[in-house]
């Protein structure tokens, strides 16, 4: 229709053109009515929901603890199972000497020391043994028909007990001149020459004993709980070879210094490697337990440097929850410390306070 047709249409019915153009008019004024009042009032929040929380919606996975045996990594020293340095217990000349390297049974003779005048000492004394032995064996005669004074008697008696000290004494010089190896195991280091004088306490060799190695380490303060003696243990060497054996000994007071706890593990040696003195990787496993794997980038810090996960709990509200870290790679991080199932925040945790109740998006966990 035209401009012209309506113009001439509104003059032939000028009653109802009015009609129509108030009914307009009314519908354009409850339109802007209704428009002033949205834009005066916020929209109704979700039931249950705080402001933050319908503006911020968190991504959260559900985790469930899995069995996981932890192993606690530490740097030592392996050490011989036994060391000894044997020293000199007498006088006299070196008469006999081991090859340097040599492997001796337990009770082999290691050297000789001579017995110089030792021998007619040993005579003299069990001489004279005889005759105090003699003596008393008269002054108990004469004691008992009352021939003999008491002091006489006791006299002899601690005569005869001098004489016993005295051949004791001369038997054990001789057998200092024969040393004997006190356990099964290598001559390391030998500083003498056949003709050597030796004085007691002198260095005679050095005796050590691979077929078992210790390995000792200081673990820190915070990874010293959970160990103790018999936990099984592997030591790691610089080539990549591994010796086994057990937890020995976990110190029950930490070092004043470095507030850390020494422990030693007994290693198994069949082979002999001679690896002694080097230091070596232990790898303690530690008792097995239920634990969380998660990714690294989930962990943070609290106020106290305490690591920790934020987590949704029942009430919808964002909480902080301390671990205890296990292990960690860049790809997995194993934790303890949580309940069996949390909902820890994957994404979005930084744009809410703890303690607010929030609105959640689940996710399914990473396989």
């Amino acid at each position: 229709m035209a401009m012209g047709d309506i113009t001439q249409w509104l003059g032939r019915h000028k009653g109802l053109g009015w009609v129509l153009l108030a009914v307009l008019v009314a519908l354009f004024w409850l339109w802007r009515g209704e428009l002033y009042q949205a834009a005066g009032e916020a929209p109704a929040a979700e039931p249950g929901v705080g402001p933050a929380a319908a503006e911020w919606r968190l991504e959260v996975t559900e985790l469930v603890a899995e069995p996981y045996r932890p192993r606690l990594r530490l740097q030592g020293q392996l050490q011989p199972w036994r060391r000894l340095e044997v020293r000199a217990r007498i006088t006299g000349t070196v008469t006999r000497l081991p090859e340097l390297g040599q492997r001796v049974a337990e009770g082999e003779a290691l050297l000789g020391i001579s017995p110089d005048d030792r021998q007619a000492r040993l005579a003299r004394a069990e001489a004279d043994l005889a005759l105090r032995q003699a003596e008393l064996t008269a002054a108990e005669r004469l004691r008992r028909n009352n021939l003999t004074a008491e002091t006489d008697y006791l006299a002899r008696r601690a005569a005869l007990t001098q004489a016993e000290a005295a051949l004791a004494a001369i038997r054990l010089e001789l057998e200092h001149s024969r040393v004997p190896a006190p356990f099964a195991g290598s001559v390391d280091r030998l500083p003498l020459e056949l003709g050597d004088v030796v004085q007691p306490g002198d260095s005679l060799l050095t005796l050590v004993d691979t077929a078992y190695l210790t390995l000792q380490a200081d673990v820190p303060q915070q990874q010293v709980a959970g160990l103790a003696p018999g936990l099984p243990v592997s030591a790691v060497l610089l080539d990549g070879r591994e010796l086994s054996g057990e937890l020995g000994f976990v110190a029950q007071a930490a070092d004043a210094a470095t507030r850390s706890y020494a422990l030693e593990a007994r290693l198994a040696n069949p082979d002999g490697w001679r690896v002694a003195g080097a230091s070596a990787g232990l790898d303690i496993r530690l008792p097995e337990q239920r634990a969380h794997r998660l990714s690294p980038a989930l962990l943070s810090l609290d106020e106290d440097g305490r690591p920790g996960v934020r987590v949704v709990d029942e009430d919808q509200r964002l909480r902080f929850l301390p671990v205890r870290l296990f292990s960690i790679t860049p790809d997995t991080a194993w934790v303890g410390g949580l309940p069996e199932r949390v909902r820890v925040v994957t994404r979005g945790g930084g744009f809410a306070e703890l303690g607010e109740r929030v609105a959640v998006a689940e996710r399914e966990a990473a396989p």
